[in-house]
């Protein structure tokens, strides 16, 4: 984790975190050298894959960690959704079978200041990233929405906190869907 506190002077970075769905099927399938060289093919790609001055450094077992300098989140987020749809096609990597990815992604600014609070950011969008179902790429998100605003009242926020517990899902999601269906009512013909 080192390397990623030496990003600490970089004022935009990307922190990313990564854990490999169902490693440890993976070792009863293909053997303790089978899923070496997964993890061998997996650190292979994102050494090839990321730019030049980014880190990647095991966390243990099959979790990595990644800084990326001068990326924003959004751009961390294409690029790793693009290393991880690549290893899910197993003969694009060379692997025994598809890889399955969870990947959560952080950046300062806006999701955090200090390199030990960018991680736990990362860790929790990949958290998210696996009870959304896994493979995929999630990039860290406020669970608890704040009032910003005297537009809505206390009872709407109440609404929304119960839907959300209800559902699942973020307060921020059920937002955006409801965003998403206002402006496509309202869509130009």
């Amino acid at each position: 984790m080192e390397a990623i506190e030496a990003l600490g002077h970089h004022t935009g970075v990307a922190v990313a975190v990564s854990d490999i769905e169902d490693f440890t099927g993976m070792n009863e399938r293909h053997g303790r050298e089978g899923a070496d060289g997964v993890l061998r093919a997996y650190e292979r790609t994102l050494r090839g894959s990321l730019p030049k001055d980014a880190i990647v450094c095991r966390l243990g077992g099959d979790e990595y960690a990644m800084g990326l300098p001068a990326t924003t989140a959004e751009n961390a987020l294409i690029l790793l959704e693009e290393i991880r749809s690549h290893l899910g096609r197993a003969e694009a990597a060379d692997l025994p079978e598809p890889m399955r990815l969870s990947i959560g992604v952080a950046a300062r600014p806006p999701h955090a200041s200090e390199p030990d609070e960018l991680v736990a950011a990362a860790e929790q969008a990949m958290y998210r990233a696996k009870r959304d179902g896994g493979d995929r790429v999630a990039m860290y998100i406020e669970e608890k929405m704040v009032l910003k605003s005297n537009y809505y009242t206390r009872a709407a926020l109440d609404r929304l906190s119960k839907a959300s517990a209800q559902t699942g899902r973020t307060e921020a999601s059920l937002l955006r869907e409801a965003l998403d269906t206002l402006l496509d009512a309202y869509r130009p013909e």
